[in-house]
């Protein structure tokens, strides 16, 4: 994301422009919009004409609108973001009040103007302008006869190619169908990585498996690589790393991400840390429960008493279309922050922001222990936004 101009006046309203260069941008200005927001930028409209015979024609123009926000509508697989709202300035295209829907598009600016830019928000632009958010990382979870290929991105999770395969089992005396189909589907898994992957932004390729699936697997990619000369995979073997999952599943991914060897290895990227701080508040809450805390009226109580060394939280709540509710969690990020704690804000595309979420979205781990708190939780915070 290319920030162009930022205006934010002291009571926190003005409005900033933004280029979104890459897919992933699409996410953070997902996350940024809200309703009721107005949002400038170019667009198409279809326009009715009529001639002076009377006949009416259509054609489509490309126009600048400026939308007061109605609705949003995301595409997590296909990165694409679609705005509806009403026209706030009138143009010769389009009257005032009329609706239309913006599809932003990539390297084509926009303008988003709030009367309210809290901390989150100013965050997430940081986090998006930052070149160096970019430490992505990419992974191959199988088991024979199937593959999923991911790219972990700092803000997603984003299956890329699923490959599924029938394996027969060997026969006594033959192997030969087994081998053959095993050579297809690893075939078919090498194809993926080379068409999904770009070795020019991925740091590291994870290929997990049980058993020796994996070994097998790359024994096979670089003896193709070489005898096909395919030099974009020799080039980049130091990148590729082995490790042990239970299955070829998506949700197999965690489970590599929170291993050892390669959290040391991804120590860099967003993703491996989100994996890491989860992985300590199950610890906390099977060894020390009255030191993790889950469900925001416990973790408010744990706030207020200064208790807090990391709150984890997802952005699903800040997508919030309350805004009481929505300044309820800012509130929360704002007062651990200004006491010394560490904030980790964890996406909803990423596997351990999808289980986090259903510890209701947010979660504590605290500095000393504070007794049970038995008032009833307050769910609003599993809402959907």
């Amino acid at each position: 994301m290319k920030l162009i101009h930022k205006d934010i006046e002291k009571d926190n309203a003005g409005q900033v422009t933004l280029v979104p260069e890459e897919a992933e941008d699409m996410w953070h200005t997902y996350n940024l919009l809200q309703v009721g927001d107005s949002l400038r930028s170019s667009t198409i409209r279809k326009v009715q004409t009529e001639s002076t015979t009377g006949s009416v024609g259509s054609s489509r123009v490309r126009t600048t609108l400026t939308l007061c926000v109605e609705t949003i509508d995301f595409d997590s697989q296909a990165c694409q973001l679609r705005v509806k709202g009403t026209n706030l300035e009138e143009n010769q295209y389009v009257k005032m009040g009329a609706y239309h829907t913006i599809e932003l598009e990539l390297n084509r600016k926009f303008t988003l103007a709030k009367k309210n830019w809290d901390s989150i928000d100013l965050d997430r632009i940081d986090q998006a302008c930052d070149v160096a958010q970019k430490a992505d990382v990419a992974a191959v979870v199988m088991q024979e006869g199937l593959a999923n290929l991911v790219l972990v991105t700092p803000a997603m999770t984003l299956l890329r190619a699923k490959v599924e395969l029938t394996i027969p089992r060997k026969r006594r005396g033959s192997c030969t169908q087994h081998e053959k189909a095993l050579e297809r589907f690893y075939e078919a898994v090498m194809q993926a990585i080379i068409r999904h992957i770009n070795f020019d932004v991925v740091k590291c390729i994870l290929v997990g498996s049980p058993g020796f699936v994996k070994d097998q697997f790359i024994t096979y990619l670089f003896k193709e690589a070489v005898r096909q000369d395919i030099k974009i995979l020799l080039e980049n073997k130091p990148k590729f790393m082995l490790v042990h999952s239970s299955s070829g599943h998506k949700y197999s991914l965690k489970e590599i991400l929170s291993d050892p060897a390669v959290t040391s290895r991804l120590s860099d990227t967003k993703a491996a840390g989100e994996v890491k701080a989860l992985e300590e508040f199950y610890k906390m809450l099977q060894h020390e429960p009255d030191r993790a805390f889950y469900g925001v009226a416990h973790v408010e109580k744990a706030a207020d008493a200064l208790a807090i060394d990391t709150l984890l939280i997802s952005d699903k709540l800040f997508r919030h279309q309350d805004i009481a509710t929505r300044s309820r969690y800012v509130r929360l990020v704002d007062s651990v922050r200004d006491n010394g704690g560490n904030v980790r804000i964890f996406s909803s595309l990423h596997v351990s922001g999808e289980q986090l979420t259903q510890l209701s979205g947010v979660a504590a781990i605290l500095r000393f222990p504070i007794a049970d708190l038995s008032e009833p939780e307050d769910d609003s915070s599993s809402d959907d936004n």
